[in-house]
């Protein structure tokens, strides 16, 4: 099926790694010009590397710590000087610390809350206009899980993203009489860094193997194991296609069956 992507131009935040990087990838080997972004220099390299060499779509990456505003407004900046506009927005950031309310401060709000809102908002207000003036525009949220059935230990990812996904529901309706389209995946336990880290802290939390900490949450995925960020990024992509012109202010799992609610 032709996806309708080449040439498209997508920005995929946080994708030095994990499920950016694996949905930037997928967007590259369907044609998309695709552009990185990511605080971390030396990851961002490797993944233009290796995108550059997993296909011939034009590979750009930008360094910015979507925590800092200032950083976000000079993305912005860079991206409108070297593109008339952006097709496609992929709104995504590195999880936020776990721990229990007691445990978090109100700092560590404040920076989950800039990292994982303001900047999806700042990013999404900057790329409408063009949107809505070549009517067409996909903007796409990766989430979690955690805002249909919230997991334990992760307060911050829980409250946040169901923010962003309130966020999405609404501005759907609000741009979608000018063809553009806005969704949320939602990632369950899937294979990535973050994974590993979050399997490390609720090992040493619990007092149990890193491998027990991991059969903790395959035993509650009716699949019997853990996604791959490839099969994330799949979903991703095809959302951000132009076969899905009709998918819109949805919240989609990807997730091997373990969110148990109907919808």
């Amino acid at each position: 099926m032709d996806l309708g992507l080449t040439n498209k131009v997508a920005l995929v935040c946080g994708s030095s790694k994990g499920l950016g990087k694996a949905t930037a990838k997928c967007l590259a080997r369907e044609g998309a010009c695709v552009i990185l972004c990511s605080s971390n220099p030396a990851n961002l390299e490797k993944a233009k590397q290796d995108m550059q060499e997993a296909s011939s779509a034009e590979v750009t990456a930008i360094i910015a710590n979507l925590s800092d505003q200032e950083d976000v407004s000079r993305l912005i900046e860079v991206l409108f000087k070297r593109y008339r506009h952006i097709d496609i927005l992929v709104n995504n950031t590195g999880g936020p610390p776990p721990g229990k309310f007691d445990e978090l401060s109100i700092d560590d709000w404040r920076e989950a809350y800039e990292a994982m809102f303001i900047s999806a908002v700042m990013l999404t207000k900057s790329v409408l206009p063009g949107m809505k003036s070549q009517r067409w525009g996909r903007i796409l949220n990766i989430t979690s899980i955690a805002v249909k059935q919230p997991v334990e230990n992760l307060i911050l990812s829980n409250s946040i993203r169901a923010g962003i996904t309130g966020f999405a529901r609404t501005l759907a309706n609000e741009v979608a009489p000018f063809g553009i389209t806005v969704n949320n995946i939602l990632p369950g336990f899937t294979r990535t860094e973050r994974l590993e880290n979050l399997a490390e802290e609720t090992a040493g939390r619990k007092g149990v193997s890193v491998e027990e900490a991991y059969q903790t949450w395959i035993k509650d995925i009716p699949m019997n194991r853990l996604g791959e960020p490839e099969e994330f990024g799949n979903v991703v992509t095809f959302l951000a296609s132009a076969r899905a012109s009709y998918v819109t202010g949805t919240s989609i799992t990807v997730d091997g069956g373990w969110v148990r609610s109907l919808i």
